[in-house]
């Protein structure tokens, strides 16, 4: 006799073992003793007894369960199996779960973890994922469409965030390649919203390049009253022209005071390559100064959350606000477009080398063989005559001596 809901909410555990009511059909409510109520269909197939389980009530109501048996019987008379069935259903369920787009964007990630990828690398690429995952995350990525990004995208444009959108676009389009590359999606859909976004206007970070302009920064730099760290932090900006993060995460280990050479291991370089910095003396003395600072740290410039921890992203530029300069005056990558354009003004040093200095790759390899092998000494020579520089400017002036060396301009020794 079919069973009611009233029946079913009557029925008490028995101790020690599992009472079973039949609801016909093969469907069974399996009372346990611990008062679980489960619903199972009992059938037989290719000449075996067997059993599925359909799941417990409540959850599984009464009418739900009568119509999964339904279900069941007809998936036998078609000669299939509903447990196997049953199991399919799973197996699929989790492969589609496999290749959604949040899956697929960790297995990327991970992917770039392993390659190297610089930790702010990573967090950038976790950044922008994390943007596209309230509308992207739980979709099957071969079924996710051009118009759906571009709705994802239309959201970050509408903050003004031009840029964003653009590096955006490229994340998604970089887990779709991802996705191809390891067959779980046929076409990357960003392709097809070229031309869709507005396109970013070019910012170029600020920088002072004119002498006089750097002159004072120099000055002021060296008036700063805010912590050690900070004032020889900007000085070795100067001098080394290197990008903020690689000097943030300078350490000791790095340094060699007696060949006068600071090298930054490939895992801290943006092009993710070992690069040189020749020390000239003043550089040389600015580490004195930071190592009596803080002689037991293994970082050259600790941070003031403690003595392991580098100084933080914005540490630098904040400086600099504080010195009197907006964030259109002057930034802290700004050194770097300063000692460019005065090294290249001067006429003094092949443009190479100065590229070699500012870990600008060059993508022909055997060119960059041959920077590497040609332009060390030279390098040596700049860097001494960029920090001489420094001081002369510092102090006002704006002459430099210069000889010729076999037909070249060369620079002298002394500074007028």
């Amino acid at each position: 006799m079919p069973l009611t809901d009233k029946q079913i909410q009557a029925l008490r555990p028995t101790e020690g073992r599992v009472t079973k009511h039949s609801d016909g059909g093969g469907l069974q409510l399996w009372v346990t003793p611990s008062g679980a109520r489960l619903w199972n269909l009992a059938y037989r197939f290719a000449g075996k007894q067997r059993k599925l389980a359909i799941g417990s009530y409540p959850t599984i109501p009464l009418k739900e369960a009568r119509a999964r048996r339904d279900h069941a019987k007809h998936q036998l008379d078609a000669g299939l199996d509903p447990s196997q069935q049953k199991r399919i259903a799973k197996l699929t369920a989790a492969l589609q779960q496999a290749n959604t787009f949040d899956a697929l964007a960790a297995e990327f990630l991970d992917k770039k973890r392993g390659e190297g990828k610089a930790d702010a690398t990573l967090s950038k690429l976790k950044w922008l994922i994390g943007i596209a995952k309230p509308l992207l995350g739980l979709r099957p990525i071969s079924e996710i469409t051009a118009p759906e990004i571009l709705q994802v995208l239309r959201r970050v444009e509408a903050r003004e965030r031009h840029e964003s959108a653009k590096r955006l676009r490229g994340t998604i389009g970089s887990v779709f390649r991802y996705a191809i590359a390891t067959g779980r999606a046929a076409n990357d859909p960003t392709t097809a919203l070229n031309g869709a976004l507005i396109s970013p206007v070019v910012r170029h970070r600020a920088a002072i390049i004119d002498p006089q302009g750097l002159g004072a920064l120099l000055r002021a730099i060296d008036g700063h009253i805010g912590t050690p760290e900070v004032r020889l932090g900007l000085q070795l900006l100067a001098l080394t022209f290197v990008r903020p993060g690689e000097l943030r995460g300078a350490r000791w280990s790095e340094v060699d005071f007696a060949k006068a050479v600071w090298t930054i291991p490939p895992e801290r370089m943006k092009m993710r390559r070992p690069h040189r910095i020749p020390l000239a003396r003043q550089t040389l003395n600015v580490l004195k100064d930071a190592q009596a600072v803080n002689p037991d740290a293994a970082l050259i410039l600790p941070g003031m959350r403690g003595r392991g921890r580098s100084l933080s992203e914005n540490t630098f530029n904040a400086a600099l606000r504080r010195l009197g300069y907006a964030k259109d005056d002057m930034s802290a990558h700004g050194f770097r477009s300063a000692a460019s354009s005065i090294l290249n003004e001067s006429g003094f040093w092949n443009p190479d080398a100065i590229e070699a200095q500012l870990a600008h790759i060059e993508r022909n390899v055997v060119r960059r063989a041959y920077a590497r092998a040609e332009f060390w000494d030279e390098r040596v020579r700049m860097m001494q005559w960029w920090a001489d520089r420094l001081d002369q400017l510092r102090r006002g002036g704006e002459v430099i001596s210069f000889s010729t060396d076999q037909g070249r301009a060369r620079p002298s020794t002394s500074v007028k």
